[in-house]
Protein backbone atom coordinates (compact mmCIF):
# COMPACT_ATOMS: atom_id res chain seq x y z
CA UNK A 1 0.00 0.00 0.00
CA UNK A 2 1.42 3.37 -1.12
CA UNK A 3 2.66 5.23 1.95
CA UNK A 4 1.06 8.34 0.61
CA UNK A 5 -2.22 9.37 -1.18
CA UNK A 6 -0.41 11.31 -3.73
CA UNK A 7 3.12 12.19 -4.85
CA UNK A 8 2.17 15.61 -5.29
CA UNK A 9 -0.86 17.68 -4.12
CA UNK A 10 -0.70 21.11 -5.36
CA UNK A 11 -2.51 23.72 -3.03
CA UNK A 12 -4.31 26.48 -5.38
CA UNK A 13 -5.60 26.28 -9.18
CA UNK A 14 -4.25 29.97 -10.05
CA UNK A 15 -1.80 30.14 -13.18
CA UNK A 16 0.82 28.64 -11.00
CA UNK A 17 -1.43 26.09 -9.25
CA UNK A 18 -2.95 24.43 -11.99
CA UNK A 19 0.52 24.50 -14.32
CA UNK A 20 2.52 22.96 -11.69
CA UNK A 21 -0.62 20.46 -11.09
CA UNK A 22 -0.58 19.45 -15.00
CA UNK A 23 3.01 19.48 -15.48
CA UNK A 24 3.73 17.27 -12.56
CA UNK A 25 1.06 14.71 -13.67
CA UNK A 26 2.82 14.56 -17.37
CA UNK A 27 6.17 13.74 -15.90
CA UNK A 28 4.19 10.36 -14.23
CA UNK A 29 3.67 11.92 -10.87
CA UNK A 30 -0.08 11.12 -9.54
CA UNK A 31 -1.39 14.37 -8.50
CA UNK A 32 -3.93 16.25 -7.18
CA UNK A 33 -5.00 19.85 -6.93
CA UNK A 34 -7.06 21.41 -4.39
CA UNK A 35 -9.36 24.67 -4.80
CA UNK A 36 -12.17 25.62 -3.20
CA UNK A 37 -13.53 28.03 -5.66
CA UNK A 38 -16.67 26.83 -7.95
CA UNK A 39 -14.15 27.01 -11.22
CA UNK A 40 -10.29 26.83 -11.60
CA UNK A 41 -8.27 29.61 -12.69
CA UNK A 42 -8.08 31.86 -9.64
CA UNK A 43 -8.16 35.16 -9.28
CA UNK A 44 -6.03 35.82 -13.13
CA UNK A 45 -9.53 33.67 -14.98
CA UNK A 46 -11.99 34.13 -12.44
CA UNK A 47 -11.68 37.91 -11.59
CA UNK A 48 -8.20 39.14 -12.67
CA UNK A 49 -6.27 39.00 -16.22
CA UNK A 50 -9.11 37.30 -18.14
CA UNK A 51 -11.54 39.35 -17.15
CA UNK A 52 -10.44 42.61 -16.87
CA UNK A 53 -9.40 42.39 -20.74
CA UNK A 54 -12.47 40.78 -21.97
CA UNK A 55 -13.67 44.69 -20.60
CA UNK A 56 -10.20 46.63 -21.81
CA UNK A 57 -11.30 45.10 -25.71
CA UNK A 58 -15.06 46.26 -25.29
CA UNK A 59 -14.61 49.68 -24.09
CA UNK A 60 -11.79 50.18 -26.93
CA UNK A 61 -14.06 48.96 -29.34
CA UNK A 62 -17.18 51.42 -27.70
CA UNK A 63 -14.33 54.77 -27.96
CA UNK A 64 -13.25 53.79 -30.90
CA UNK A 65 -16.64 53.82 -32.58
CA UNK A 66 -18.47 57.00 -30.24
CA UNK A 67 -14.90 59.33 -30.25
CA UNK A 68 -15.13 59.58 -34.21
CA UNK A 69 -11.74 56.80 -34.74
CA UNK A 70 -14.15 54.92 -37.46
CA UNK A 71 -14.77 57.84 -39.41
CA UNK A 72 -11.43 58.64 -39.96
CA UNK A 73 -10.63 55.51 -41.33
CA UNK A 74 -14.03 56.41 -43.58
CA UNK A 75 -16.69 54.05 -41.69
CA UNK A 76 -19.84 55.70 -40.95
CA UNK A 77 -21.97 54.80 -38.27
CA UNK A 78 -25.62 55.89 -36.38
CA UNK A 79 -25.78 56.44 -32.98
CA UNK A 80 -23.39 54.57 -31.07
CA UNK A 81 -25.26 52.83 -27.56
CA UNK A 82 -23.45 51.10 -24.62
CA UNK A 83 -25.34 47.48 -24.20
CA UNK A 84 -23.21 46.92 -20.30
CA UNK A 85 -25.24 43.89 -19.70
CA UNK A 86 -23.77 42.66 -22.91
CA UNK A 87 -20.34 43.92 -22.48
CA UNK A 88 -20.33 41.98 -18.92
CA UNK A 89 -21.62 38.82 -20.41
CA UNK A 90 -18.85 38.53 -22.83
CA UNK A 91 -16.73 39.04 -20.18
CA UNK A 92 -17.97 36.07 -18.51
CA UNK A 93 -18.61 34.16 -21.56
CA UNK A 94 -14.56 34.52 -21.99
CA UNK A 95 -14.11 32.96 -18.40
CA UNK A 96 -16.20 30.11 -18.78
CA UNK A 97 -14.58 28.82 -21.52
CA UNK A 98 -11.09 29.28 -20.42
CA UNK A 99 -12.21 27.65 -16.70
CA UNK A 100 -13.95 24.84 -18.02
CA UNK A 101 -10.41 24.37 -20.31
CA UNK A 102 -8.24 24.10 -17.64
CA UNK A 103 -10.99 21.55 -16.10
CA UNK A 104 -10.72 19.75 -19.18
CA UNK A 105 -7.14 19.76 -19.11
CA UNK A 106 -7.07 18.40 -15.49
CA UNK A 107 -8.99 15.17 -16.81
CA UNK A 108 -7.10 14.80 -20.07
CA UNK A 109 -3.84 14.74 -17.64
CA UNK A 110 -5.53 12.54 -15.05
CA UNK A 111 -4.94 15.56 -11.89
CA UNK A 112 -7.56 14.69 -9.18
CA UNK A 113 -9.41 17.82 -8.44
CA UNK A 114 -10.01 17.82 -4.99
CA UNK A 115 -12.74 20.46 -3.98
CA UNK A 116 -12.30 22.42 -1.14
CA UNK A 117 -9.78 24.46 0.76
CA UNK A 118 -6.59 22.77 2.31
CA UNK A 119 -5.26 23.73 5.50
CA UNK A 120 -1.67 21.72 6.83
CA UNK A 121 -2.38 18.77 9.68
CA UNK A 122 1.72 18.32 9.11
CA UNK A 123 4.19 18.69 6.67
CA UNK A 124 2.68 15.92 4.19
CA UNK A 125 -1.04 16.08 4.88
CA UNK A 126 -4.02 18.11 4.34
CA UNK A 127 -6.69 18.34 5.61
CA UNK A 128 -9.76 19.58 2.15
CA UNK A 129 -13.18 19.65 3.00
CA UNK A 130 -13.01 17.82 6.21
CA UNK A 131 -11.12 14.80 4.60
CA UNK A 132 -7.40 14.25 5.62
CA UNK A 133 -5.20 13.88 2.01
CA UNK A 134 -1.60 13.54 2.47
CA UNK A 135 1.12 13.35 -0.10
CA UNK A 136 5.16 13.13 -0.14
CA UNK A 137 4.86 16.48 -1.92
CA UNK A 138 2.76 19.85 -1.20
CA UNK A 139 3.00 22.87 -3.10
CA UNK A 140 1.35 26.12 -2.13
CA UNK A 141 0.56 28.01 -4.58
CA UNK A 142 -2.51 29.65 -3.24
CA UNK A 143 -1.68 33.37 -5.25
CA UNK A 144 -2.95 36.87 -3.76
CA UNK A 145 -6.33 39.09 -2.77
CA UNK A 146 -6.63 42.46 -2.54
CA UNK A 147 -5.14 45.09 -0.07
CA UNK A 148 -7.21 46.92 2.24
CA UNK A 149 -6.79 49.99 2.67
CA UNK A 150 -6.90 51.09 6.37
CA UNK A 151 -10.30 52.71 7.42
CA UNK A 152 -12.33 52.06 4.32
CA UNK A 153 -14.55 49.63 4.19
CA UNK A 154 -15.22 47.34 0.34
CA UNK A 155 -18.64 46.47 -0.32
CA UNK A 156 -18.69 45.18 -3.97
CA UNK A 157 -22.54 44.67 -3.53
CA UNK A 158 -23.25 47.94 -2.42
CA UNK A 159 -20.68 48.87 -5.66
CA UNK A 160 -19.79 52.19 -4.31
CA UNK A 161 -16.33 50.94 -2.80
CA UNK A 162 -15.62 48.28 -4.39
CA UNK A 163 -12.16 46.23 -5.43
CA UNK A 164 -10.75 45.16 -8.34
CA UNK A 165 -13.36 42.00 -8.17
CA UNK A 166 -16.45 44.70 -7.76
CA UNK A 167 -14.88 47.18 -10.30
CA UNK A 168 -15.39 43.90 -13.27
CA UNK A 169 -19.05 44.06 -12.18
CA UNK A 170 -20.85 47.04 -12.00
CA UNK A 171 -24.02 47.70 -12.46
CA UNK A 172 -24.50 50.97 -14.66
CA UNK A 173 -21.45 53.15 -15.70
CA UNK A 174 -20.88 55.57 -12.47
CA UNK A 175 -20.79 59.16 -13.29
CA UNK A 176 -17.52 59.80 -11.27
CA UNK A 177 -14.93 57.29 -10.81
CA UNK A 178 -12.21 57.83 -8.42
CA UNK A 179 -9.64 55.63 -8.19
CA UNK A 180 -7.18 55.19 -5.35
CA UNK A 181 -4.05 53.62 -6.45
CA UNK A 182 -2.10 54.51 -9.89
CA UNK A 183 -0.65 51.20 -10.24
CA UNK A 184 -1.44 48.80 -12.96
CA UNK A 185 -5.12 47.47 -11.79
CA UNK A 186 -6.20 51.07 -10.98
CA UNK A 187 -5.27 52.72 -14.33
CA UNK A 188 -6.67 49.67 -16.31
CA UNK A 189 -9.86 49.22 -14.41
CA UNK A 190 -10.03 53.59 -14.48
CA UNK A 191 -9.35 53.18 -18.53
CA UNK A 192 -12.52 50.70 -18.98
CA UNK A 193 -14.77 53.40 -17.24
CA UNK A 194 -13.24 56.00 -18.62
CA UNK A 195 -14.11 54.90 -22.19
CA UNK A 196 -17.98 54.06 -21.05
CA UNK A 197 -18.60 57.75 -19.87
CA UNK A 198 -17.02 58.05 -16.43
CA UNK A 199 -15.21 60.71 -14.73
CA UNK A 200 -11.80 59.64 -13.58
CA UNK A 201 -10.00 60.51 -10.89
CA UNK A 202 -6.64 58.77 -10.27
CA UNK A 203 -5.58 59.25 -6.75
CA UNK A 204 -1.62 58.21 -6.32
CA UNK A 205 0.77 58.65 -2.93
CA UNK A 206 3.43 59.02 -4.97
CA UNK A 207 4.95 61.39 -7.37
CA UNK A 208 4.62 59.01 -10.27
CA UNK A 209 1.90 56.43 -11.82
CA UNK A 210 2.94 52.76 -11.94
CA UNK A 211 5.39 52.34 -9.37
CA UNK A 212 8.36 49.84 -10.59
CA UNK A 213 8.31 51.01 -14.05
CA UNK A 214 10.88 52.54 -15.85
CA UNK A 215 11.38 56.61 -15.34
CA UNK A 216 10.42 57.79 -18.84
CA UNK A 217 7.97 55.16 -19.06
CA UNK A 218 6.25 56.99 -15.93
CA UNK A 219 6.55 60.37 -17.21
CA UNK A 220 4.81 59.56 -20.31
CA UNK A 221 2.07 57.72 -18.80
CA UNK A 222 1.10 60.67 -16.61
CA UNK A 223 0.95 62.73 -19.66
CA UNK A 224 -1.04 60.12 -21.94
CA UNK A 225 -3.47 59.32 -19.47
CA UNK A 226 -4.30 63.11 -18.74
CA UNK A 227 -4.64 63.38 -22.35
CA UNK A 228 -7.44 60.62 -22.43
CA UNK A 229 -9.33 62.63 -19.83
CA UNK A 230 -8.17 61.41 -16.32
CA UNK A 231 -7.57 63.28 -13.64
CA UNK A 232 -4.51 62.23 -11.65
CA UNK A 233 -3.87 64.14 -8.16
CA UNK A 234 -0.54 62.51 -7.52
CA UNK A 235 0.98 62.95 -4.35
CA UNK A 236 -1.80 62.89 -2.43
CA UNK A 237 -2.97 60.62 0.05
CA UNK A 238 -6.44 59.30 0.75
CA UNK A 239 -7.02 59.73 4.93
CA UNK A 240 -10.83 58.99 4.98
CA UNK A 241 -14.02 57.44 3.23
CA UNK A 242 -17.71 57.84 4.07
CA UNK A 243 -20.53 56.84 2.48
CA UNK A 244 -23.87 58.35 2.55
CA UNK A 245 -26.84 58.03 0.33
CA UNK A 246 -24.91 55.61 -2.55
CA UNK A 247 -22.07 58.04 -2.55
CA UNK A 248 -18.74 58.74 -1.55
CA UNK A 249 -16.68 61.62 -0.01
CA UNK A 250 -13.39 61.05 0.20
CA UNK A 251 -10.94 62.71 2.49
CA UNK A 252 -7.23 63.57 0.81
CA UNK A 253 -4.21 65.69 1.82
CA UNK A 254 -0.76 65.99 0.40
CA UNK A 255 1.09 62.93 0.74
CA UNK A 256 3.72 64.53 2.42
CA UNK A 257 0.99 66.85 5.18
CA UNK A 258 -0.76 69.89 4.40
CA UNK A 259 -4.05 71.39 4.04
CA UNK A 260 -7.59 68.27 3.29
CA UNK A 261 -9.73 68.55 0.72
CA UNK A 262 -12.68 66.19 -0.39
CA UNK A 263 -13.85 64.78 -3.18
CA UNK A 264 -17.23 63.41 -4.02
CA UNK A 265 -17.59 59.75 -6.02
CA UNK A 266 -20.52 57.78 -7.09
CA UNK A 267 -17.71 54.55 -6.99
CA UNK A 268 -14.71 54.56 -5.57
CA UNK A 269 -12.09 51.94 -6.87
CA UNK A 270 -9.51 50.73 -4.16
CA UNK A 271 -6.39 49.40 -5.74
CA UNK A 272 -3.57 49.60 -3.68
CA UNK A 273 -1.95 46.45 -4.36
CA UNK A 274 -2.11 42.94 -3.26
CA UNK A 275 -1.03 40.64 -0.56
CA UNK A 276 -0.13 36.46 -0.37
CA UNK A 277 -2.73 34.46 0.37
CA UNK A 278 -1.50 32.72 3.63
CA UNK A 279 -3.97 32.92 6.25
CA UNK A 280 -6.27 29.52 7.22
CA UNK A 281 -3.31 27.35 5.49
CA UNK A 282 -2.04 26.00 9.40
CA UNK A 283 1.50 27.08 8.11
CA UNK A 284 2.14 27.46 12.16
CA UNK A 285 1.99 23.47 12.21
CA UNK A 286 4.76 22.82 9.96
CA UNK A 287 6.80 25.46 11.66
CA UNK A 288 6.81 27.87 8.01
CA UNK A 289 7.64 31.71 9.03
CA UNK A 290 6.38 34.36 7.05
CA UNK A 291 9.18 37.19 6.05
CA UNK A 292 8.38 40.63 6.59
CA UNK A 293 6.12 40.93 3.81
CA UNK A 294 4.05 38.14 4.52
CA UNK A 295 6.14 36.03 2.28
CA UNK A 296 7.35 32.55 1.85
CA UNK A 297 10.76 32.08 1.72
CA UNK A 298 12.26 29.61 -0.60
CA UNK A 299 15.46 28.42 -2.47
CA UNK A 300 15.89 28.43 -6.09
CA UNK A 301 14.15 25.47 -6.38
CA UNK A 302 10.99 26.54 -4.64
CA UNK A 303 11.99 24.43 -1.82
CA UNK A 304 10.84 25.60 1.66
CA UNK A 305 12.68 25.14 4.98
CA UNK A 306 10.35 22.40 5.54
CA UNK A 307 11.51 19.09 3.71
CA UNK A 308 8.41 18.43 1.37
CA UNK A 309 6.89 21.33 1.04
CA UNK A 310 7.14 23.75 -1.87
CA UNK A 311 5.89 27.18 -2.68
CA UNK A 312 5.51 29.58 -5.81
CA UNK A 313 3.93 32.69 -7.49
CA UNK A 314 2.15 35.29 -5.62
CA UNK A 315 3.00 33.73 -2.26
CA UNK A 316 6.93 33.92 -2.42
CA UNK A 317 9.08 37.07 -3.22
CA UNK A 318 9.05 38.59 -6.89
CA UNK A 319 6.46 40.10 -9.10
CA UNK A 320 3.02 39.57 -8.51
CA UNK A 321 2.18 38.04 -12.20
CA UNK A 322 0.19 35.12 -13.67
CA UNK A 323 3.51 34.19 -16.24
CA UNK A 324 6.06 34.53 -13.42
CA UNK A 325 3.37 32.04 -11.39
CA UNK A 326 3.28 29.53 -14.40
CA UNK A 327 7.08 29.63 -15.26
CA UNK A 328 7.47 28.68 -11.24
CA UNK A 329 4.71 25.91 -11.51
CA UNK A 330 6.45 24.39 -14.42
CA UNK A 331 10.06 24.59 -12.40
CA UNK A 332 9.05 23.20 -9.25
CA UNK A 333 7.50 20.34 -11.06
CA UNK A 334 10.65 19.81 -12.99
CA UNK A 335 12.30 19.82 -9.59
CA UNK A 336 10.02 17.45 -7.59
CA UNK A 337 10.36 15.09 -10.49
CA UNK A 338 14.11 15.34 -10.43
CA UNK A 339 14.56 17.10 -13.22
CA UNK A 340 16.07 20.65 -13.35
CA UNK A 341 13.32 23.50 -13.43
CA UNK A 342 14.81 27.14 -13.86
CA UNK A 343 13.46 30.51 -14.03
CA UNK A 344 15.16 33.24 -14.67
CA UNK A 345 13.71 35.74 -12.30
CA UNK A 346 15.66 38.75 -13.91
CA UNK A 347 13.74 38.51 -16.95
CA UNK A 348 10.26 38.84 -16.22
CA UNK A 349 8.35 41.25 -18.76
CA UNK A 350 5.22 43.60 -17.05
CA UNK A 351 2.80 44.92 -19.00
CA UNK A 352 -0.44 47.55 -18.39
CA UNK A 353 -2.91 46.58 -20.78
CA UNK A 354 -4.35 49.59 -21.20
CA UNK A 355 -4.50 51.73 -24.92
CA UNK A 356 -1.51 52.01 -25.56
CA UNK A 357 0.40 49.37 -23.54
CA UNK A 358 3.04 49.82 -21.07
CA UNK A 359 5.71 46.67 -21.32
CA UNK A 360 8.76 46.25 -19.71
CA UNK A 361 11.51 43.80 -19.48
CA UNK A 362 14.85 43.94 -17.16
CA UNK A 363 16.46 46.96 -15.28
CA UNK A 364 15.15 50.31 -15.53
CA UNK A 365 17.53 53.08 -16.38
CA UNK A 366 17.50 54.18 -13.12
CA UNK A 367 18.41 50.60 -11.44
CA UNK A 368 21.01 50.33 -14.42
CA UNK A 369 22.85 53.01 -13.58
CA UNK A 370 23.76 52.16 -10.28
CA UNK A 371 24.96 49.06 -11.64
CA UNK A 372 27.51 50.78 -13.97
CA UNK A 373 27.98 52.86 -17.12
CA UNK A 374 25.61 52.39 -19.51
CA UNK A 375 24.12 53.16 -23.23
CA UNK A 376 20.38 54.25 -24.11
CA UNK A 377 18.60 54.16 -27.15
CA UNK A 378 15.43 55.55 -28.05
CA UNK A 379 12.68 55.76 -30.99
CA UNK A 380 9.03 57.26 -30.92
CA UNK A 381 6.14 55.32 -32.25
CA UNK A 382 5.41 58.28 -34.19
CA UNK A 383 8.23 57.92 -36.12
CA UNK A 384 6.99 53.73 -36.64
CA UNK A 385 5.45 53.57 -40.22
CA UNK A 386 2.86 50.79 -38.71
CA UNK A 387 1.85 52.75 -36.25
CA UNK A 388 1.72 55.96 -37.82
CA UNK A 389 -0.81 54.40 -40.32
CA UNK A 390 -2.85 52.95 -37.59
CA UNK A 391 -3.14 56.39 -36.36
CA UNK A 392 -1.16 55.27 -32.78
CA UNK A 393 1.38 58.04 -32.57
CA UNK A 394 1.77 57.64 -28.48
CA UNK A 395 4.99 55.96 -26.97
CA UNK A 396 8.32 55.01 -27.72
CA UNK A 397 10.73 52.05 -27.30
CA UNK A 398 13.67 52.01 -25.22
CA UNK A 399 16.77 50.37 -24.95
CA UNK A 400 19.20 49.90 -22.21
CA UNK A 401 22.90 48.31 -22.67
CA UNK A 402 26.04 47.70 -20.79
CA UNK A 403 28.25 50.71 -22.39
CA UNK A 404 31.12 47.63 -22.46
CA UNK A 405 29.91 44.44 -23.46
CA UNK A 406 26.59 46.25 -25.11
CA UNK A 407 24.17 43.60 -23.49
CA UNK A 408 20.92 44.37 -23.02
CA UNK A 409 19.85 44.84 -19.61
CA UNK A 410 16.38 46.66 -19.84
CA UNK A 411 13.93 47.30 -22.73
CA UNK A 412 10.76 49.67 -22.11
CA UNK A 413 8.13 50.25 -24.66
CA UNK A 414 5.04 52.18 -25.02
CA UNK A 415 2.79 51.31 -28.09
CA UNK A 416 -0.54 49.69 -29.35
CA UNK A 417 0.45 45.98 -29.08
CA UNK A 418 3.89 46.76 -26.26
CA UNK A 419 2.67 43.55 -24.64
CA UNK A 420 3.53 41.72 -27.79
CA UNK A 421 6.59 43.56 -28.42
CA UNK A 422 7.95 42.84 -25.31
CA UNK A 423 8.28 38.63 -25.80
CA UNK A 424 11.13 39.26 -28.63
CA UNK A 425 13.10 41.85 -25.56
CA UNK A 426 12.78 39.10 -23.47
CA UNK A 427 13.68 36.19 -25.32
CA UNK A 428 16.25 38.28 -26.71
CA UNK A 429 17.74 38.78 -23.19
CA UNK A 430 17.15 35.07 -21.93
CA UNK A 431 20.33 34.27 -24.83
CA UNK A 432 22.28 37.04 -23.90
CA UNK A 433 21.53 39.43 -26.59
CA UNK A 434 23.38 42.99 -27.41
CA UNK A 435 21.91 45.80 -28.76
CA UNK A 436 24.08 44.76 -31.91
CA UNK A 437 21.47 41.59 -32.24
CA UNK A 438 18.80 43.07 -32.37
CA UNK A 439 20.03 45.83 -34.65
CA UNK A 440 20.77 43.13 -37.27
CA UNK A 441 18.44 41.24 -36.72
CA UNK A 442 15.38 41.75 -40.05
CA UNK A 443 12.59 42.93 -39.04
CA UNK A 444 9.07 42.46 -40.86
CA UNK A 445 7.67 45.38 -42.49
CA UNK A 446 5.62 47.50 -41.38
CA UNK A 447 5.26 46.35 -37.95
CA UNK A 448 5.40 48.02 -34.84
CA UNK A 449 8.35 45.93 -33.61
CA UNK A 450 10.69 47.64 -36.42
CA UNK A 451 10.12 50.28 -33.54
CA UNK A 452 12.65 48.05 -31.35
CA UNK A 453 14.97 47.26 -33.60
CA UNK A 454 15.28 51.66 -34.27
CA UNK A 455 15.78 51.82 -30.72
CA UNK A 456 18.73 49.43 -30.76
CA UNK A 457 20.54 51.12 -33.49
CA UNK A 458 19.80 54.25 -32.03
CA UNK A 459 21.78 52.76 -28.70
CA UNK A 460 25.19 53.52 -30.95
CA UNK A 461 23.58 56.40 -32.69
CA UNK A 462 22.61 55.08 -35.69
CA UNK A 463 18.58 54.93 -36.41
CA UNK A 464 17.60 55.36 -40.02
CA UNK A 465 13.74 56.68 -39.52
CA UNK A 466 15.08 59.23 -36.88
Amino acid sequence: MAEYDYDVLVIGAGPGGYVAAIRAAQLGLKTACAEGRETLGGTCLNVGCIPSKALLHGSEKFDEAVNGTFAGYGIKTGKIELDLDAMLAQKSDSVKGLTQGIEFLFKKNKVTWLKGYANFEDAHTVTVAGQKVSAKNIVIATGSSVTPLPGVTVDNDAGVIVDSTGALSLKKVPDHLVVIGGGVIGLELGSVWRRLGAKVTVVEFLDQLLPGMDGDVRKEAAKIFKKQGMDLKLSTKVTGVAVDGGKATLTVEPSKGGDAATIEADCVLVAIGRRPNVDGLGLDKIGLELNARGQIETDHNFATKVDGVWAIGDVIPGPMLAHKAEDEGIAVAENIAGLTGIVNHDIIPGVVYTMPEFAGVGLTEEAAKERGEIKVGKFPMMANSRAKTNHEPDGFVKVISDAKTDRVLGVWCIASVAGTMIAQAAQAMEFGATSEDIAYTCHAHPTHSEALKEAAMAVTGKPIHM
